[in-house]
This record gives C-alpha cells, structure tokens and sequence, in this order.
C-alpha cells in the first residue's frame, strides 16, 4: 500500500489527497550529473510542490572528502534536517524535477541515518505538474526547526576496505551505469578514472528500471528486469554506479520487491576507479 512501510513509493494522487497533513514534509532532491548544465536551485525556484524544501545533495553531505555527496555523518545530517524543518515523528516524501532519479538518493540517506518513514513520489514534479496540481515558484517557505534524530545503519552502506574484501570473496554486485560505462567503451564523465567495472560486477542500468515517463515500472516488470540482469534479489546485494545516486535506485527497486536492506557501495567509481591498485575488468 502507498504510503506505508511496504511501498517506498508514494502516487500523486495519494499526496494530493494529504498535501496539508501537519506531519508530512516534502523535499525536492532533485541532482543533474556532471556535464548536465541544468540548475535544480533554478528548477526549484520556477516550480515546486508547495511547502516543499530544496534537500541539495551535494550540501548534505560529508565535506570532509574529496569525493562527490559522500554520505554525511549523523551530527551534519540531522543539523542539515533540522534546518529544512524536518524532525522526529514527520513522514518525509522525497521527489525530483527529473521523474524519478535523484530522489532516491535522498530516501536511501534517510534510511542510512536510521529514519524510516521517508518515501519517494513515483513521477516526481512532472507527474505531479501532469496531474494539474498546484505549485509554487520562488525560494521555500520560511520552516521552524525541529529535532532530528540520526543513528547510523552501517548496514545499508560499503566502505571501500569492505568492497575490497567483498570483490575477492565475489559477493553480489550491481553496478547501475550505463552498459558503454560498464564495460569500458565510453570514458567516465569524472576525469582521471579507469574505464571498466569491479571483477564479478553485473551490470542494471537505472534506465532500466524506469519507464519513459518517469514512474518505476511495475512490481512483475521489476522482477523479470533483475532476472535479465542476472540479479538474485536478496539482502546480500551491494548497489553501486559513479557516485552513489542511480545506485540508489537499485535499492528502491528492491525495497519495492519486499528486500530492505540491500546495501550501497557509496564511493562507487568515484572511488574504485580513481585509486592505482583497485582490480579492474573490461567487456561484459
């Protein structure tokens, strides 16, 4: 059922229905990659659902390294949520001005950080623009802070020394970059990373598992996906890409097949690609 803790999907028409519920929260996560020159503050400002906050990815996020919107400690996580008016007890609806996309990325980091009652509008802002419901323009509404609890779950995420033990050993892992990528044919839009994927990686591209118009596909259409994948959906499954964020649609996925706690690999090829003795393969 939408809405609750068996669907990490939500529908327009059930967030129409509940716009103005008091604990509802509602926040564009909406993320362009590299080389894509649209501005999500920019989409924000001429459009968004209204009450909604802008949760910027790349600001909440660990500044502390190098590598792109790494995971945020707890104490910076719940500061940052804090701050959009987010706070114990709220249900969160995470969306994003592509249809789907970034915004799984925000569910997976509240999930990360111990919350569980966040859920992604399936369509996002042009399913819910579509639907003629309304929307605001300009900056967000002025929000009241709220407490935030954040206790990390070291289980949804890989560390880099994990991913080194756990390519050796061949654990299942899913790598959601497009198939050029994966294979080693198209160069990566980072600069200075290896081209090819980590031994034993199957590849999923997050293309897959949307349909054109921005809605995730089917319950039956996701399983037979997986299937030609090469994928067993199970909690073991490690979700990887370039950065961390269509990875994240991997796990939406599965949590959508009844599997919760599959894991991301957040370094992702930013990471693996970048370092000289991280094992490499090409082809398919």
């Amino acid at each position: 059922m939408a809405g609750s803790l068996e669907d990490p999907l939500v529908s327009v028409a059930w967030l129409a229905e509940r716009l103005h519920a008091p604990d509802l929260r509602m926040l564009d996560a909406t993320w362009f990659p590299p080389g894509d020159k649209r501005d999500a503050k920019a989409g924000f400002a001429e459009a968004h659902i209204p009450g909604a906050q802008m949760f910027d990815i790349d600001r909440v996020s660990d500044l502390t390294t190098s590598l792109p919107h790494m995971a945020a400690p707890p104490e910076q996580f719940a500061s940052r949520m804090q701050a959009l008016g987010v706070g114990d007890g709220a249900r969160v609806i995470v969306y994003d001005q592509h249809g789907l996309f970034s915004a799984a990325r925000a569910w997976w980091q509240f999930r990360h950080m111990g919350f569980q009652e966040v859920f992604v509008l399936d369509g996002g802002l042009p399913a819910w623009i579509a639907a003629g419901c309304p929307t605001e323009d300009g900056p967000p509404r002025p929000t009241q802070p709220r407490h935030f609890t954040a206790r990390r779950r070291a289980d949804l995420v890989r560390t880099l020394d994990e991913m080194r033990r756990l390519v050796a050993t061949r654990r299942p892992i899913v790598d959601a970059r497009p198939p050029p990528r994966f294979r080693g044919e198209a160069p990566e839009p980072r600069p200075g990373l290896k081209r090819g994927h980590m031994p034993g990686a199957l590849n999923l591209p997050y293309t897959e598992l949307v349909t054109e118009n921005g809605f995730m596909r089917s319950r039956d259409e996701l399983q037979m996906v997986f299937k030609a994948a090469g994928v067993d959906i199970q909690p073991g499954v490690i979700a990887t890409c370039g950065s961390g964020v269509s990875a994240a649609l991997i796990l939406l996925a599965m949590a959508r097949l009844g599997v919760w706690n599959a894991a991301l690999y957040d370094g992702s090829w930013a990471e693996w690609g970048s370092l000289e003795d991280t094992p490499v393969e090409a082809g398919a």
